[in-house]
Parts: C-alpha cells; structure tokens; sequence
C-alpha cells in the first residue's frame, strides 16, 4: 500500500531531522546492507581459523595444550563461518526469489531472456 503524500511528508521531515541530529548514524544507515554484518563475521571467523592452525602448529611440540587450544579456535571460528556464510545464503536467496508483483516479465528476468524466449517460441511453432 503506497503512502500518502501527508505521511510521504512527515517520512522526509523525519528523515531530514534525524541527519540533521545524527550525521555519522544515516552514514552508517546507508553504508550498511543485509551482508556486511555476515560478511564481517566471516571474514573474522576465517581469521580466527588461521590463527588457530598457526597456533595449533607452532605451539603443539611444545605444549599439548596450547595445541588444543588452537584446534578449539579452529573449532569455534568453522562454526561462526558455517552459521554466517548459511545466513548470507539464505538472505540473498532470499533476495533473488522475492516476488515482484506488477512487474512485467522483461524487467524480472531481463532483455536476454525475453529474447531468448521469443526465438524459442518461433523455432518451435515454425513450420518444416
């Protein structure tokens, strides 16, 4: 249900109040989008898992349990990436499979598809 243009108003009136009061919070807002925070927890969990393996193979000569302690981060970080790189999946799976109603099929699937679905639709009711 679009917004009336009162309530479009007082959105923009909000809005141009809150960068006025908080710059760096709207910078923030819009630098930040459904993959950053996963993305970030990747990224440090990929880290952890490095350092976990380096200490895992220069300390376990010396001492048991500063290997294990490697292999526990090396444990813990494959989780967090597991879990994380799962979330980013599923989020822009879910992206991708969102309905996008009132559209028409060009916008949706793009001009290659279109096309490619006349051609196949010609081939198929010519006559031979």
């Amino acid at each position: 249900m679009p917004l009336s243009e009162h309530e479009q108003r007082i959105l923009a009136e909000l809005e141009e109040s809150l960068s006025k009061q908080d710059p760096r919070f709207v910078k923030n807002v819009r630098e930040t989008n459904v993959y950053s925070h996963g993305g970030r927890r990747v990224r440090w969990g990929i880290a952890g898992f490095v350092m976990g393996l380096l200490i895992l193979i220069l300390c376990f000569s010396h001492s048991v349990l500063l290997g294990l302690v490697g292999v526990a981060m090396m444990f813990v970080s494959a989780v967090v990436v597991e879990r994380n790189a799962r979330l980013l999946g599923r989020a822009s799976w879910q992206d991708i499979t969102r309905s996008n109603q009132g559209d028409d099929s060009r916008a949706t699937y793009g001009p290659r598809t279109t096309s490619l679905r006349d051609w196949l639709s010609r081939h198929r009711h010519k006559p031979e």
